[in-house]
């Protein structure tokens, strides 16, 4: 065994940075180290495959906690449950590495006794807080101060993309660090290795939208955008948008936003042509990829973007807005369409996909391309294991 790494993860669910999480923690693993998760939260019916069938050891603490008071100081609740967790390390484990994310002010916890904290900043959380009056203000502040004096005491620092490291250093000003970037990937053996489901209906065209049920993702954009297509499309009834997404009971927002697209589609007259799933499994999520015709990824301004990656190694195209991650994972009208925020050059680009099959062919194939060159697991996996490999000898040789 070449050390003992700990995830510190605050939910352990279904989203991008999970995702992350759970690779990174598969990569380590099959590297020769001896990794577990801890958390303050995690259902076996709302989480990755890898944590609940033994591959990962999770560990949840600090349970009691509530997430919030009255649905206020969710931030707050999150950052006591993180100490909390960070306690339980210092107390009944000895990890050489903690690897957490999301919430850093656990890292002046660890490094009581941890030698060695990573973080792994997927978006700085004081920009993702959403805004209110003088009272929200007044709370905010000195969280986002620790947040930012905490940050930087880590031993090491990644970011997911150029452009989240570009909004790190503009937000994070006291801070002389200069993240280093870590694309995220995915664990393209999943893929492979997923039993085949229920093919498609014959003749059908489906548009695909995989993202989690909030508003910041605008998936309506996707919905309004298909009203356009379907308007002059040649068999518009063979045409259809699956809108799959994770969806959390607890979580109010999950719940308005899924009845608010629901209510859209029917106003738009769309209740036969859009699907709606709430948190698939891993294998019917990638069946449902692999039977689109092409991806719509809706979310402006997003940090990096798992789901653009899946397309592209499944060989599908992707029509993404033309800012944040996407802009770095895919190269316009090479291989997807980059767009502005906008349901009708959204529409545009999806017309274009249905109608020319070679371009959508050809599309699919350079994403796949793409990914082989400068996405697949096996460099994310060298990167991160090279880097705590790193600072475990460093550590040996102090």
């Amino acid at each position: 065994m070449k050390g003992e790494v700990i995830f510190l993860h605050p939910d352990l669910g279904v989203g991008g940075a999970e995702r992350l999480a759970v690779d990174a923690a598969i990569a380590l693993k099959n590297d020769g180290y001896q990794v577990s998760f801890v958390t303050s939260y995690h259902n076996p019916n709302h989480c990755f495959q890898e944590t609940k069938d033994g591959s990962l050891d999770v560990h949840v603490v600090g349970s009691c906690i509530p997430r919030s008071l009255f649905g206020k100081f969710f931030a707050l609740f999150a950052y006591l449950k993180m100490i909390y967790c960070s306690f339980y390390i210092l107390l009944y484990r000895n990890p050489d590495v903690v690897f957490c994310d999301l919430v850093s002010v656990c890292i002046p916890v660890l490094k009581l006794k941890v030698n060695n904290v990573i973080f792994y900043c997927h978006f700085p959380d004081q920009l993702l807080s959403k805004k209110g009056g003088f009272l929200k203000k007044l709370y905010r502040q000195p969280l986002d101060w620790l947040e930012e004096k905490t940050t930087g005491m880590a031993d090491k620092i990644f970011v997911n993309s150029a452009f989240t490291r570009g909004v790190f250093k503009k937000t994070f000003t006291s801070l002389e660090i200069v993240p280093e970037i870590l694309y995220p990937s995915i664990n393209t053996r999943s893929f492979d290795e997923t039993p085949a489901g229920p093919a498609k209906q014959p003749g059908e065209f489906v548009f695909l939208s995989i993202n989690r049920y909030e508003r910041k993702k605008h998936v309506e954009i996707a919905i309004k955008a298909l009203k356009e297509v379907v308007k002059t499309a040649k068999e518009a009834d063979k045409i259809k948008l699956q809108v799959v997404g994770g969806y959390d009971p607890r979580i109010e927002e999950n719940v308005s936003y899924f009845e608010d697209l629901n209510s859209l589609a029917k106003s738009l007259n769309l209740e036969d042509k859009v699907e709606f799933f709430k948190s698939p499994s891993d294998a019917e999520k990638t069946n449902l990829l692999r039977n689109c015709d092409c991806l719509i990824y809706t979310p402006p301004n997003e940090h990096f973007g798992i789901v653009p990656l899946e397309a592209m190694y499944l060989k599908k195209p992707v029509i993404a807005c033309n800012s944040g991650g996407p802009t770095e994972t895919i190269l316009n009208n090479v291989c997807g369409i980059l767009c502005e925020f906008d349901p009708d050059d959204f529409a545009r680009a999806m017309k274009k996909v249905l109608e020319d099959e070679q371009f959508r062919e050809w599309l699919g194939v350079a994403g796949h391309n793409r990914f082989k060159d400068y996405f697949t697991f096996s460099s994310f996996a060298k990167k991160l294991s090279r880097e705590v490999a790193n600072l475990i000898g460093r550590e040996k040789q102090d």
